[in-house]
């Protein structure tokens, strides 16, 4: 970890921990109280009504309980799509401050739905800390690799896929029966997501604006170097302000890319598409299947109620292991390796997991079996698929073409989640076990393309990478 010190920790800590919490909680704080949650609904869906049947069995609340789950990706992809404009209007650590609105509308919206008995309270507030999750998996990466020396890019990167590991875990502790998840815990639950707000606006503006931002976007090399003898503590920085320089000599021939010209610039275009189908690989592996309905999934294979909460609860502290592992590993094996290995590992899963569910009620040892092959998939998502994509994008592209090419990967990245998280329940009401074949097949391709397109970025300047396609173009 040679380069790191504590004011390039903190600024770390300050930017991606607080953004990456609401990315992460928003992700798994619906999972454990699904039940409790579904009852709330049904008595709003339906006036009262069937409320002998099973809440989570009735078709109407299984819709509305698919939308509002689903409408946190919408807000997503809304989210993507404004990344590159709030990127280049105020900047990757202005943005990331501004976008703490939401959290505070989104805060209001969820935990006063029940009080409201608003169902459509419920759902809005999930569109809008949608729009801030969307906003910050676009600047939190782009900030964390702008300020990165090119030796850490890579763990640095990783740090935010780590802390939305970590604060899944923790929305489902919370989520639990004995803490939040009850019927009057619940809207506290969901409006915890104001304190990481809170605590971001309290130490972000100490921290200096991406040094790239201001040099390359700006022309203020003064406050640049500034920034960047503020990052680095006692060590020189002649040599990293004459790279930007170089980069920024070179984007005044190129000037600022647009949506229009990433498509349409030849030498863009195989990043663009890497980049496209590195972050669909990443939602359409299944793994967000997982953590949105892994206790019902936990659920079908015959484990109770409490056991299967407390099984989701295993998945997400190994999740959490296994990022930190990567967070090392990435370094040093690379990233190709780990993408590799990961889908690699997802495949194996992912195929025993649904011929294991296919015998849940022969033997008894079948549940046990499985609540083992969703942990094992989940290891393998976080040795790589879960955490390179999101840094991956920024080191393919240049410092004139990375909001745009952001803007268009995390559209696409929540595009895909949309999906998985709309039809998911559904899929499984019809195929049952046979739903994780479609995931299956998925990760098969994937591989076959990371080992034919994927080049490895390890320990290379973003000069060097984008070379590396103008050779082959």
């Amino acid at each position: 970890m040679a380069g790191m010190n504590p004011r390039l920790a903190f600024a770390v800590v300050s930017s991606a921990c607080w953004s990456a919490f609401q990315h992460g909680y928003s992700t798994g704080v619906l999972n454990a109280p699904q039940e409790v949650m579904s009852k709330w609904l049904q008595f709003e869906a339906l006036s009262g009504t069937n409320l002998t049947l099973e809440a989570t069995k009735e078709p109407k609340v299984t819709t509305i309980w698919s939308v509002t789950v689903a409408m946190y990706c919408v807000g997503g992809m809304i989210g993507g799509m404004l990344t590159g404009v709030i990127a280049d209007r105020f900047g990757r650590k202005g943005g990331l401050l501004l976008n703490n609105v939401l959290v505070a509308v989104a805060a209001v919206f969820q935990g006063c739905a029940k009080v409201a008995s608003s169902a459509e309270l419920l759902i809005l507030g999930r569109l809008v800390i949608g729009i801030n999750s969307g906003l910050n998996a676009g600047l939190a990466p782009m900030y964390l690799a702008e300020i990165s020396p090119v030796s850490l890019r890579g763990s640095i990167g990783t740090v935010y896929q780590l802390v939305i590991t970590i604060s899944i875990l923790l929305s489902q502790v919370l989520g639990l029966e004995s803490v939040l998840g009850t019927p009057d815990g619940w809207p506290w639950l969901l409006a915890v997501c104001a304190i990481p707000a809170i605590i971001q606006c309290a130490t972000l503006p100490l921290c200096p604006e991406s040094p790239k931002y201001l040099l390359l976007n700006k022309g203020r090399e003064l406050h640049a170097q500034r920034a960047l003898n503020w990052l680095r503590g006692d060590a020189a920085v002649h040599g990293e302000m004459e790279e930007m320089h170089q980069e920024a000599e070179k984007n005044k021939v190129s000037k600022k890319v647009t949506l229009r010209e990433l498509f349409g610039n030849r030498s863009l275009r195989q990043p663009l598409l890497i980049a496209m189908t590195i972050m669909v690989a990443q939602q359409l592996s299944g793994i967000n299947a997982v953590m949105f309905f892994s206790t019902e999934i936990f659920t079908q294979a015959s484990i109770k109620a409490p056991y299967s909460q407390y099984a989701t609860l295993g998945m997400g502290a190994m999740n959490v292991v296994m990022t930190v592992v990567s967070l090392v590993l990435v370094e040093v094996a690379g990233r190709k390796t780990l993408l590799l290995v990961g889908f690699t590992g997802m495949f194996v899963c992912t195929v025993a997991l649904n011929v294991a569910m296919l015998y849940t009620t022969s033997y008894t040892w079948i549940p046990y079996l499985c609540i083992a092959l969703v942990i094992l998939f989940v290891v393998m998502f976080a040795v790589g698929p879960g955490s390179i994509p999101w840094f991956l994008v920024t080191e393919l592209f240049n410092q004139s073409s990375r909001p745009a090419a952001a803007s268009v990967a995390v559209t696409v990245n929540w595009a895909a989640n949309f999906i998985v998280g709309l039809s998911f329940l559904p899929l499984q009401l019809i195929l049952k076990a046979n739903v994780f074949i479609i995931f299956a097949a998925f990760q098969l391709l994937f591989i076959i393309f990371i080992s034919r397109k994927v080049p490895e970025t390890k320990n290379k300047t973003v000069e060097e990478i984008t070379a590396m396609f103008r050779q082959h173009m």
